[in-house]
């Protein structure tokens, strides 16, 4: 079992840059494989990132290709995500989860059914 807690949303203009951070514990962590999601105001969650859970794989959705960079540290137990260029679209909650389910098509890691555990979010909100 792991616990996830996110960090570093918070106000930023567009065009800025922020650094979420997830934490977790247990003692298995490197055993899961670790997504970012977001969910904007009145829309479903949505697919961002996921790394893989030896942190040599890592797919990321099309909205943020070439704007995002995710990595994680298995010894600290963290995922980071390093997100630039921002615009307010990308204004949302943005929540880590985990899995350990394994599967060779990157697919299966875009939906929010794969993941077994969530973490409570944290708001990002992009100004105009």
């Amino acid at each position: 079992q792991v616990h996830l807690v996110e960090s570093g949303g918070g106000l930023v203009q567009a065009g800025g840059s922020l650094r979420l951070s997830c934490a977790a514990s247990g003692r298995t962590f490197n055993s899961y494989h670790v997504a970012w999601f977001r969910q904007p105001p009145g829309k479903e969650r949505e697919f961002v990132a996921v790394i893989k859970r030896s942190g040599d794989t890592a797919y990321l959705g099309d909205s943020v290709k070439g704007r995002l960079s995710i990595s994680r540290d298995n010894a600290e137990n963290t995922v980071s995500m390093q997100m630039r260029s921002l615009k307010p679209e990308d204004t949302a909650v943005y929540y880590c989860a985990a899995t350990t389910a394994t599967y060779y098509d990157r697919s299966y890691y875009y939906a929010t059914s794969l993941y077994d555990y969530w973490g409570q979010g944290t708001q990002v909100t992009v100004s105009s």
